[in-house]
């Protein structure tokens, strides 16, 4: 039982939970929001779809209307999810100073130990 409570409490755990509950809700407003823009380009070009558009009996109208709709949806998720986010992290989690590196760290450890180890006097004094 206790292994199923150390999951249930996981920071991941948790994360991932709110990740899909948002992500649901975005996926709404965003889809709203590509109807309105749609709409828009509709008045424009006298038709809201372009699902009956099919030049030389070719059906391309329903894959117009699915790549305007995946830019939409592109660009909202870019300029309103991912750019405020990297903006947000670069302000309060900036990357740190470049330095040494722990594997620098510890090649310096063990050049110091070596060192050290051959210029030991032995530990038997008759020698």
């Amino acid at each position: 039982m206790s292994g199923f409570r150390k999951f249930l409490l996981q920071g991941n755990l948790v994360a991932l939970a709110t990740a899909v509950i948002i992500g649901g809700a975005f996926g709404t407003v965003v889809t709203a929001f590509v109807t309105v823009i749609m709409d828009l380009i509709g008045k424009v070009g006298k038709s809201p779809s372009f699902s009956s558009y099919h030049p030389g009996g070719v059906h391309i109208g329903d894959f117009i209307t699915a790549l305007i709709a995946f830019l939409i949806l592109a660009a909202v998720v870019y300029f309103g999810v991912v750019l405020p986010y990297t903006k947000a992290k670069e302000r309060f989690f900036p990357d740190p100073e470049p330095g040494e590196t722990a594997e620098d760290l510890l090649t310096e450890i063990r050049d110091i130990l070596k060192g050290q180890a051959t210029h030991q006097l032995p530990s038997d004094p008759k020698e």
